[in-house]
């Protein structure tokens, strides 16, 4: 719903945090089509050919990052930590620098990654020296997520793989927007399974469409259960 708002109003020259794009006319990959978005900071080009096509034309400018990594840059950004230190990447283009971040219409490479600061440090669980690379915090003006339920107050809960980034994301913007398939009272949600405390919180709307969709889903065939075979419980 906040993409399609997004959409309808019609802002250009967006820099997008997301782990992916969606795909071609699904999720984010909308605001894509439409040329609103000039930059991505990503861990993967997914199932999207728009994403791929646009980034590989010059038209798109490209960030990638691996997943992990671009998980703790925005936890660290939601935390006011500026940078911190990993061994994921070192030793490759991440870290040396030479990743194509913009590619020119010729399929030429127009800008490359630098190199990264490295640096020898004691890993603390083994007690061994290793080489870490520095990588930086992100932080954003907005942040759009949905959430399951939330209170009037902005308290969130949200539901199985939605808390992969959306919780860290809430803290690493400067005006976080939701959108709640289920709107409650204060006092309504236990404490204890709230995911996200109402102060990142600053605007609140209620889901309007709670269509979903799985960008790629995958099943095993059912297994019918033999005649001679008995229920047991542990």
């Amino acid at each position: 719903n906040l993409i399609t708002a997004l959409l309808e109003q019609g802002t250009r020259g967006l820099t997008l945090i997301s782990n992916n794009c969606g795909t071609t006319d699904k999720g984010l990959g909308v605001l894509l089509g439409a040329g609103q978005v000039t930059k991505m900071v990503s861990s993967y080009v997914g199932e999207n050919k728009e994403f791929e096509r646009r980034y590989l034309t010059g038209e798109l400018e490209v960030e990638l990052n691996p997943q992990g990594t671009l998980a703790e840059r925005i936890r660290a950004g939601g935390a006011g930590i500026p940078a911190f230190y990993t061994a994921t990447g070192v030793g490759t283009a991440v870290s040396d620098g030479g990743l194509p971040l913009r590619y020119r219409a010729d399929g030429s490479v127009a800008l490359s990654s630098p190199a990264k600061e490295t640096r020898a440090l004691t890993d603390p669980r083994t007690g061994k020296v290793r080489t870490y690379v520095l990588e930086t915090g992100l932080f954003a003006d907005f942040c759009l997520v949905r959430a399951w339920k939330a209170d009037t107050l902005g308290n969130l809960v949200f539901r199985k793989t939605a808390r992969n980034f959306s919780p860290m994301m809430c803290a690493a913007a400067k005006v976080t927007i939701v959108e709640a398939e289920h709107i409650v009272e204060p006092g309504a949600l236990d404490g204890d399974v709230i995911h996200v405390p109402g102060i990142y919180t600053k605007r609140l709307v209620q889901v309007t469409s709670k269509a979903n969709w799985i960008e790629q889903r995958t099943v095993r065939p059912p297994v019918t259960p033999a005649k001679d075979a008995h229920a047991s419980h542990a």
